[in-house]
């Protein structure tokens, strides 16, 4: 049996604390699925094929990744695609409460089938989040440090004109 996980996300954008917690897990897991997930209440500051097609271009040869979106529940959209993981990256201690809760009521949801796994991110990336990352482009900032440079380029030429 395959150990498939999921890396449920928003992405908007994809930081180099999220490209790294991937990497850091493929010797973990067999296939690691990047689910971008659409919430119907949020309104995002990129559109959906967008964060998508960044997502794939940075992970466009690594063959244990695939990319998805989904508009459900996580643990559905895990069982979906036969997942039994789901991945989660920890950057400070506020993370770590709000991910133990959110990973325990998705265990009662998965009948205990799906299991949350959390890497905590390097020192050098606690401090980068997809907000501050929002933040630093509305005021024309360059977010070369904090985002892969596939969506840094992309940002550059088509976001801050």
């Amino acid at each position: 049996m395959q150990r498939i996980a999921v890396f449920p996300g928003s992405f908007d954008p994809f930081t180099i604390g999220h490209e790294m917690i991937v990497r850091r897990a493929l010797d973990l897991f067999d296939k690691i699925i990047i689910g971008i997930g659409i919430n119907p209440e949020k309104q995002s500051f990129f559109p959906l094929e967008v964060r998508k097609r960044w997502i794939e271009r940075i992970f466009e040869n690594e063959p244990k990744i695939q990319v998805e979106t989904y508009q459900m529940l996580t643990v559905d959209f895990c069982r979906k695609v036969g997942a039994k993981y789901i991945l989660r990256g920890l950057r400070t201690s506020a993370d770590f409460e709000y991910e133990r809760l959110v990973g325990q009521i998705n265990r009662q949801l998965g009948n205990h089938d799906i299991e949350t796994v959390y890497l905590l991110t390097l020192p050098e990336h606690t401090f980068i989040s997809s907000t501050m990352v929002r933040e630093i482009i509305r005021f024309k900032g360059d977010v070369s440090k904090f985002v892969p440079k596939i969506i840094a380029d992309d940002i550059k030429n088509n976001y801050l004109n």
